[in-house]
């Protein structure tokens, strides 16, 4: 597929325990759909040739001679599909039976991987009837053929290098040092798991939790297939469960017995610049073998991406993370005010979202230090685009929160000071919007000199990647609350602190909520915000969108614009998704002198742009190569 993603299938067909031709056949017409569906990557649970449950059947020459009769026949039906595909049988090597890993490529077995953990409790016997995976590679010969065995394989794609994969086999994931770490540490950017686990009460969430943690701890993409329909039920029965999951992240989890093929898109070159930032690059040498196999795929991108991956809608309890994150903004505030013994905190309040949640945040921070609310001080200034509605909103919320609230109108400051720089004063340009921005700035620093203060500052991260900031205006504070916040969700925690509300405070914040977003530095057009922030530098939605993507995904712009139109298909048309991802690389480049240079603040996410954290980057880097990309496209 584009832009490394690998379709990627897990299945797990019905099948008759002991009975290899039935098996074989449906393992067959299962490769057939996952290949109907495109997928590059094909996985089938533990000795899924044969069955599980085989028991003491297992010693019998008559089960093995037929799964290795099963084997090559569904090699042989793969000789014109483009995908690897991975099936599990026991297999006889010298005079001891393996629990292995079969991998299959174009109508050839590619290498053989026994089961390195082997299992002997709660009614697991894996020790009774198979031999554990020997210490170093070795070779087996397979229908005339002297084909790797042993499981330090690495197998990887001629087209792409990024899609490398390697095997393990159902317990070997549980172990406290698991195959797949060295894998990992080798190269592997896919591990798969041949499984086979009975079902029980909590072992799906028990599983699906192991393979979203291990993923993660190892930077990989994981698919996991378990035994389902068909194995005995003699004591027990299986449920089938397919999880495919990327660095720490559940993509797909079918669940026990919810169908046969599960499929989705594990993202390679994510994983992999994820390894280069982690690893550093290095990768051991712990003797692995590289086997090469082909496959390509050209379906669509199946797997859905958040539209606010800031606000992840992923069943959690996102009013729990709206509060912390909030908690943790008071806290570093906490600890500014405390260590800088200021006797208050500074802010403009200007009856928009961001300064709304840094005031609630001042008010938190307060209430952690046992202080007054008073010392909180909200000032509004009005000037030529303030609005009544946010004027007012102002000073209801100041009341409703019971903080210190002044009045200062910089209209008349302004106005001299643009007759001082002979700048007409109804020519609306930037020098007109920043002065006044500038001024507001002045009076709070001012402000906070006079009343031994900390001036708090309400830009959020949204703005920081666009610029959308005055230099040395409403840039500069003296700690920056909302910095690593971006603007949907700004959005998001007032709503949340809103429902939690009561009375006039929630009436004040849910209309502050229907405000449009404007920094009102533009005369107001009968009483109404005639300058709306979106309709200038684009929905923040999509703004948002591509930040996460660029800067915790490590996208490339044209990867972007793919998986934004998949993902707001319906809500923008391309080119207006085109035009504001070319907007957002464009400031994100030019903008980065005032990120250079921005106050401490806290850190609440995996994104931020502070050039003392996470993000750095020359102010005088240049966006050629981002924006050819996309006029390339």
């Amino acid at each position: 597929m584009k832009y490394g993603f690998v379709k990627t299938a897990c299945a797990s067909p019905e099948l008759r325990v002991a009975d290899t031709e039935f098996n074989a056949n449906n393992i067959i017409g299962a490769i057939d759909a996952a290949v109907a569906k495109h997928a590059e990557l094909i996985v089938f649970p533990e000795l899924s040739v044969t069955g599980a449950t085989c028991g003491d059947l297992f010693y019998s020459e008559t089960l093995i001679k037929g799964a290795l009769t099963a084997v090559k026949k569904i090699t042989d039906s793969t000789a014109n599909k483009s995908a690897l595909v991975f099936i599990g049988a026991p297999i006889k090597k010298g005079n001891q039976i393996y629990n292995v890993a079969i991998a299959i490529n174009a109508g050839k077995v590619l290498a053989v991987i026994p089961k390195t953990v082997m299992r002997a409790y709660n009614g697991y016997s894996d020790t009774r009837y198979f031999a554990e995976c020997p210490y170093e590679n070795q070779t087996i010969e397979l229908f005339g053929q002297k084909i790797p065995f042993g499981n330090k394989i690495i197998f990887e794609n001629r087209s792409n290098a990024q899609f490398t994969v390697s095997a393990e086999i159902g317990s070997d994931l549980f172990s406290p040092l698991s195959p797949s770490t060295y894998h990992a540490l080798n190269g592997a950017n896919i591990i798969v798991n041949l499984s086979s686990v009975c079902a029980s009460v909590g072992k799906t969430e028990y599983i699906r939790e192991t393979v979203k943690a291990h993923s993660g701890k190892i930077v990989c993409g994981y698919v996991y297939a378990e035994s389902g329909d068909g194995e005995s039920t003699t004591d027990c029965v299986y449920g089938g469960q397919k999880v495919i999951a990327e660095n720490g992240t559940v993509l797909i989890d079918s669940g026990d017995f919810n169908g046969n093929l599960t499929v989705s898109e594990i993202d390679a070159s994510f994983i992999e610049s994820e390894r280069i930032k982690i690893f550093n690059g290095e990768l051991r040498d712990d003797g692995y073998e590289r086997v090469q196999f082909t496959a390509e795929g050209n379906g669509a991108l199946t797997r859905v991406y958040e539209k606010t991956p800031f606000v992840p809608m992923d069943g959690g309890n996102l009013t729990e993370r709206a509060e912390k994150i909030l908690n943790m903004q008071a806290e570093g505030l906490k600890k500014r005010i405390s260590h800088s013994h200021a006797s208050s905190a500074v802010l403009g309040l200007s009856g928009g979202l961001d300064s709304t949640l840094a005031i609630l945040v001042a008010v938190t921070a307060m209430k952690k230090l046992g202080r007054p609310l008073k010392d909180v001080v909200a000032v509004t200034m009005p000037c030529f685009g303030t609005t009544s509605r946010t004027f007012q909103n102002t000073i209801k919320l100041a009341k409703a929160l019971g903080v210190t609230l002044k009045k200062i109108d910089i209209t008349k400051s302004v106005i001299r000071h643009l007759k001082d720089l002979k700048h007409p004063e109804n020519l609306y340009d930037v020098t007109y919007e920043n002065a006044q921005a500038r001024e507001r700035t002045q009076v709070l620093m001012d402000m906070a000199n006079m009343n031994n203060g900390l001036v708090v500052g309400t830009g959020d991260l949204s703005e920081l990647a666009l610029g959308w900031a005055t230099y040395n205006g409403d840039h500069m504070s003296m700690y920056g609350v909302n910095c690593s916040v971006p603007k949907t969700l700004v959005r998001h925690i007032v709503e949340v602190y809103a429902k939690k509300s009561k009375g006039k405070l929630k009436a004040v914040l849910s209309d502050i909520l229907d405000t449009p977003v404007s920094p009102e530095l533009l005369p107001a057009e009968n009483d109404a915000i005639s300058q709306k922030t979106e309709d200038i530098v684009g929905p923040y939605i999509l703004h948002d969108f591509y930040l996460y993507n660029m800067i915790r995904k490590g996208f490339s712009p044209a990867k972007i614009y793919y998986i934004a139109c998949e993902t707001f298909n319906g809500d923008f048309k391309k080119e207006t998704i085109l035009k504001w991802l070319k907007t957002f690389v464009r400031r994100f480049f030019n903008q980065q002198l005032k990120r250079s240079c921005v106050p401490d603040g806290v850190k609440v996410g995996t994104v931020t742009l502070s050039p003392r954290g996470d993000w750095k980057m020359p102010s005088d880097a240049v966006s050629s190569l981002w924006l050819n990309e996309l006029e390339n496209l």
